[in-house]
């Protein structure tokens, strides 16, 4: 008899997968930079956080509520990116975001009421602009009355608010009972209109305080009124331990993602 042969299956070798290279530190490094300089660059240039510590722009803007702005809109325009970027100027009633001229360092947001070469006036806390009575739904008003707050410019700076410096310049802005802006300025006013300290208080604002035009709100919190005027450490720690205890039930949600306009 011929011999029988077997066949014997061997398993199929299964073909090893290359280890993927570990990230040296040096490469670790250098993707944690690359992260903080792109942050830096959006957070500088393009994109900023804001926090509203005061009650001048309700109800457009409450204490309390978080917002982007989105410095690059109303940034002065370069020669060699201007046709790239949509820069523009700011326009009558954009919101927008300023370093107050009368103190250096402090933010302001306010809306823009006035811009070069229109004429503006108060009679009676309504505000006309080249001669044009202005419908502002956004206003808010308490009803109570101030000659020179609500007749603006025509009365006698009486205000106590008033900058020294604002009660010296205005007359010089002043024509035929309306303010005249200037070149390179802007006026500005807080919606909530009897308590807003503005261009009525400190004067007009240059356009190179401009920082940028507010975008949305991220985040909002129930907030006290003089919440942000507490700077010990104490009352930093105490307010972080509501806003832990409070995330869920003091956040105003309806308020995320709001467009602000």
């Amino acid at each position: 008899m011929a011999a029988t042969k077997k066949i014997v299956k061997t398993a199929p070798v299964t073909p090893q997968k290359p280890e993927k290279p570990k990230e040296t530190t040096s490469e670790f490094i250098a993707s944690i930079a690359i992260v903080l300089v792109t942050g830096l660059f959006i957070i500088t240039f393009a994109l900023q956080a804001f926090t509203i510590p005061s009650s001048s722009m309700e109800n457009t803007l409450l204490i309390g509520d978080h917002l982007f702005v989105d410095r690059i809109l109303l940034a002065p325009a370069t020669n060699w990116i201007g046709k790239l970027i949509p820069y523009r100027e700011p326009r009558h009633g954009d919101i927008f975001v300023f370093i107050s001229p009368a103190q250096p360092g402090l933010y302001l947001v306010k809306r823009v009421m006035g811009v070069p070469g229109d004429r503006i006036h108060l009679q009676e806390g309504v505000v006309y602009r080249n001669g044009e009575r202005l419908d502002e739904p956004y206003v808010v008003r308490k009803g109570d009355f101030n000659g020179y707050r609500d007749n603006f410019p025509s009365q006698p700076v009486s205000d106590y608010n008033v900058t020294p410096e604002w009660r010296l310049t205005m007359p010089s802005h002043v024509e035929n009972g309306d303010l005249v802006v200037p070149s390179g300025s802007f006026f500005a006013m807080g919606d909530n209109r009897d308590v807003s300290l503005d261009s009525r208080y400190w004067g007009l604002v240059p356009r190179e305080n401009i920082i940028g035009r507010p975008m949305f709100i991220y985040w909002s919190f129930v907030t006290p009124r003089d919440e942000y005027e507490r700077q010990g450490l104490g009352d930093r720690i105490q307010w972080a331990f509501n806003i832990l205890f409070h995330f869920f039930d003091q956040t105003r949600w309806s308020r995320m993602f709001h467009v602000v306009h």
